[in-house]
């Protein structure tokens, strides 16, 4: 068979030849389920000069990968390293081998090899002691030259405990100052691309199924679900399944729909689910069924002799059965990749096929074609907003909320997401900062030690309850601020709940009183869009409903003689998040 790589296909291959001519930071491609990660795979194993080693979790990402690259290239130079798969060849110029059989032998595996591709990259964890972690230390250290350059390739580039599994995009976003597990992402076609090409189909996703279940009694869907805790559950969600998947056949059948997904929560749930399908129309693959069992119902479902298969824990990835155009979610998931995989099996072309219809029927509520990754949706009315830096011109996407005009009245960002290439380091742009007493320095809101100076930064909860348990002391939770001018004189009036006041004065004719009141308030501005440097008091004056207003202001008592006794305000709290309740949240 000759294969033809898409032009997509051909830009990743030249991407990682010019990535590897120039750096050794690894890298990794990103193209959705569906996007032939295994004929780029095979292209790059062709023109790379020297051995090379591509690893997969699976056998069967194994067995695919393989057969690709041996039709391409039918020379011969290709073996295989598994032990699922009965075959432990090192001696090729290029070997596709399980993790867990490499791992377990690395003994064999003695020569330099100059390319390490890692299939389903987003497995890699920061574990210096895992498998991939010990297969890539061994490489390395063995390499007589230098270590191989390592490529990863994935349909979904994060993971539920790091985030993003890459530290810089090519667009020029920064996704983490942390190590991950790969430098830079080089390539990405997104779903929606793929998509509008017409490489794969549009997902219908149907938001009115007859009934969810409610799992919201279990713990944390991040943590993995206890499978005596989801039996117990479901065994009181009996009528709810099954009215589940008299829908499903119902919508089956309504549509015409020819191969059918069901991803159920557990081996008893698949089991009663299997109970419910039409009889002879229906196959089952758990995680511990016999290998001959299941390669005997997956060929069955594949040749279109089953219209349903319910699957637990499998068929995610290395699974290939494009006529699939209906599948059902009846588990919950915390991990967006899951989540994405699940719907990549129908997103396939096939003869016939125009769409794949998505049910989701745990309510996990994932973003299929922009994912929340990292962090949380702050609030219902919270969206993805654009947000230029005013240093370097990057449009960030955070989440931030618009008025009924379209314009951003307030946004979550912290810090610009740039690379600057010239530079080769990250934009220092701050949006939201915390102030360091000592040098002034600006520190990321929750930074525990000035990045500049090093000195502990003052954590504002321990601040409050000190300066709540002095008699001097004076703490206003703010809940409005007066802008005064009298002539270039500013006075600001800070106002709590129950009707106490703090003031403070700025000289606008003294360029040091001047330079502290724009440090502490200009700055902020439009929540750091759109800096300015103000001049006169009655600047301030205008613009005050754009000039933040702090949390809370602490003052101290002052004592002068001939005078009543007075407050000077000594600390400002911007951007509170602690235990402590602010104005604005009762």
């Amino acid at each position: 068979m000759t294969y033809q790589l898409r032009a997509y296909q051909h830009a990743a291959v030249h991407k990682v030849l010019a990535h590897f001519r120039s750096s050794r930071q690894s890298a990794c491609l990103v193209l959705p389920t569906g996007a032939g990660k295994s004929l780029v795979i095979a292209e790059l194993c062709r023109l790379a000069r020297g051995r090379v080693l591509v690893l997969a979790h699976v056998q069967e990402l194994c067995e695919q990968n393989y057969a690709k690259y041996s039709n391409l290239v039918a020379d011969g130079s290709a073996g295989i390293f598994s032990a699922g798969l009965g075959q432990k060849n090192a001696s090729a110029r290029v070997t596709f081998g399980s993790v867990q059989s490499v791992a377990a032998n690395l003994e064999d595996f003695s020569f330099d090899v100059s390319l390490l591709i890692i299939d389903e990259c987003h497995r890699c964890s920061l574990d210096e002691h895992s498998q991939y972690a010990r297969i890539i230390a061994a490489l390395s250290s063995r390499s007589s030259e230098r270590s191989p350059s390592l490529l990863g390739l994935t349909a979904t580039p994060y993971r539920l405990d790091l985030g993003y599994c890459y530290q810089r995009h090519v667009d020029g976003i920064v996704r983490s100052d942390e190590p991950r597990p790969f430098v830079h992402c080089i390539f990405e076609v997104t779903l929606r691309q793929m998509i509008d090409q017409g490489y794969l189909v549009r997902p219908q996703l149907i938001d009115a199924p007859v009934a969810q279940y409610d799992f919201s009694s279990l713990p944390s869907p991040g943590q993995v679900d206890d499978a005596v805790e989801v039996n117990q559950l479901l065994v009181r969600h009996r009528r709810v399944t099954q009215s589940i998947i008299e829908q499903v056949v119902e919508l089956a059948d309504l549509h015409e729909r020819r191969g059918v997904m069901i991803f159920a929560a557990s081996v008893d749930h698949a089991r009663e689910i299997l109970g419910y399908l039409p009889p002879g129309q229906a196959g089952i693959v758990l995680g511990d069924s016999a290998e001959d069992d299941r390669d005997h119902v997956v060929r069955q479902f594949v040749a279109q002799g089953l219209r349903y298969l319910v699957n637990v824990a499998v068929l995610t990835t290395g699974f290939d059965a494009p006529h699939v155009d209906l599948i059902a979610i009846l588990r919950r998931t915390a991990s967006v990749s899951l989540y994405q995989q699940i719907v990549g099996r129908g997103l396939r072309l096939h003869p016939g096929k125009s769409d794949c219809m998505v049910i989701d029927y745990a309510g996990n509520g994932h973003q299929l074609f922009s994912p929340e990754i990292g962090t949380p949706k702050p609030s219902a009315q919270s969206e993805i907003v654009a947000v230029t830096c005013p240093v370097c011109g990057y449009d960030n996407q955070f989440w931030g909320i618009k008025d009924d005009a379209g314009y951003v009245v307030e946004h979550f960002g912290r810090r610009c997401h740039a690379w600057i290439e010239a530079k080769n380091a990250r934009c220092e742009y701050r949006f939201v900062f915390k102030e360091c007493p000592h040098c002034c320095a600006e520190n990321d809101i929750g930074a525990r030690a000035c990045g500049s100076c090093q000195k502990v930064l003052v954590d504002p909860d321990d601040m409050l309850k000190a300066a709540l348990s002095l008699k001097d002391a004076l703490v206003l939770r703010v809940s409005g601020v007066q802008f005064l001018a009298s002539g270039n004189r500013l006075r600001l009036v800070y106002h709590d709940e129950d009707g106490a006041q703090l003031t403070e004065h700025f000289d606008f004719d003294s360029a040091a009183q001047r330079g502290v009141f724009n440090r502490i308030f200009s700055r902020r501005i439009a929540h750091g869009q759109r800096p300015l440097e103000l001049m006169t008091a009655a600047q301030a004056v205008q613009l005050q409903r754009h000039l933040p207003q702090p949390d809370f202001v602490v003052g101290r008592a002052q004592k002068k003689r001939g005078r009543p006794t007075f407050y000077r305000v000594r600390e400002r709290v911007f951007n509170y998040v602690g235990r402590f309740r602010t104005a604005d949240h009762s």
